[in-house]
């Protein structure tokens, strides 16, 4: 068996090179690369995508999204935003970069997303938001979420990076909340050629906001209403994402299939994943997960570790991270990532689950 890489990126592309090219090429031949028609068109097919009354807003990345998303529904220095610490750096690293203070919240030891019991526990008097990771492309529990959030009167900005066309309740992630923030990094189920991201909102005075702080608090060219520096999501990166949103059910559902694959093999050592869920990660778990994942690439399957280390437990975000997060902390020491996108072939994918066994997996 050849060696399986955790991801590839070339046999996506390659399969629809022709819908790229073309694509690119009337960019191109536009000459219209920033704030044109193809960013416009993006902006509409996204949020119609979404349906239930969104608009969308094209950003330079997920980061800025999540930045952006916080400061249009008023996030303001000195307030207070609910958020866990298992998803990496970059959803904290936006909540500091708006001058609010991060309160780290536990998870679910099943879904590891945000345990909505956390928020009674966690909530602050200047508490003014949440922000809510739906990991590996699983769904929150918005509904109890959402209902935390009412009672303490919090904006609720979903983090869709890992979860586009994920539903819960049969109801798309990123319409539960007051506003949603995604990645288009290529990695991602709807990935871009680079770096680009999106926040969408039913709120046409949030969209408003989030259009004035892309671009410098412009509403007329060269004149600022509200300072604010730039990120734009640029034309040749819209034109490849409205190619690709075209195939994103199809591509999930391939990734379904294969998670299903999975799931039926190794029901013990899985992170429960909610209905719903578009697996941008198959992660299991294991105490011993360092000397698995040696194993396993001593079989030619690469994996990865989403995230090995909590980002309360970070040289720059400690500060925030007083009380301790049991779950988060066992979890950042037990989770691994195995191969899964949707060119991953049943060959190789029994290929893993046979070296898990090995393992006693």
């Amino acid at each position: 068996m050849s060696p399986i890489p955790f991801n590839v990126l070339a046999p996506g592309v390659q399969s629809i090179r022709g819908e790229l090219d073309e694509a690119i090429a009337r960019v191109l031949d536009s000459g219209w690369f920033l704030m044109g028609p193809e960013l416009q068109a993006f902006e509409r097919e996204f949020a119609d995508y979404h349906g239930n009354g969104q608009e969308a807003v094209g950003l330079g990345s997920g980061t800025d999204a999540l930045r952006i998303g916080l400061l249009a529904l008023g996030v303001e220095p000195g307030d207070d935003v609910l958020i866990t610490a298992n998803a990496g750096v970059p959803p904290v690293a936006a909540v500091v970069a708006t001058g609010a203070r991060p309160v780290f919240c536990d998870v679910d030891p099943a879904t590891h997303t945000l345990d909505p019991d956390e928020i009674d526990r966690r909530v602050t008097p200047r508490s003014k938001a949440m922000v809510v990771v739906h990991l590996y492309g699983h769904p929150a529990d918005m509904r109890a979420i959402c209902e935390g959030a009412r009672r303490h009167g919090l904006k609720v900005l979903e983090d869709c990076a890992q979860a586009h066309g994920a539903r819960h309740g049969g109801r798309l992630v990123g319409t539960w909340g007051d506003a949603a923030a995604f990645s288009f990094y290529p990695t991602k189920n709807l990935g871009a050629l680079g770096d680009a991201g999106a926040l969408i909102t039913r709120d046409a005075a949030t969209a408003e906001r989030a259009r004035l702080l892309r671009m410098y608090g412009w509403r007329q060219q060269y004149i600022s209403e509200q300072h604010s520096t730039v990120s734009r999501l640029d034309d040749l990166q819209a034109a490849v994402l409205r190619v690709k949103l075209r195939h994103l059910d199809e591509w999930n559902s391939a990734r379904i299939r294969l998670a299903e694959r999975y799931l039926a093999q190794l029901p013990d050592t899985v992170v429960a994943p909610p209905r719903g869920g578009v697996f941008h990660l198959f992660v299991i778990q294991s105490a011993e997960r360092d000397a698995l994942k040696a194993h396993l690439a001593e079989f030619g399957v690469s994996t990865g570790v989403h995230y090995p280390l909590a980002a309360h437990q970070q040289t720059p975000y400690v500060e925030f991270g007083k009380d301790p997060l049991p779950t988060t902390e066992r979890l950042a020491r037990e989770v691994l990532s195995l191969p899964l996108y949707p060119e991953l072939s049943d060959a190789s994918l029994e290929h893993v689950v046979k070296v898990l066994r090995a393992y006693g997996a």
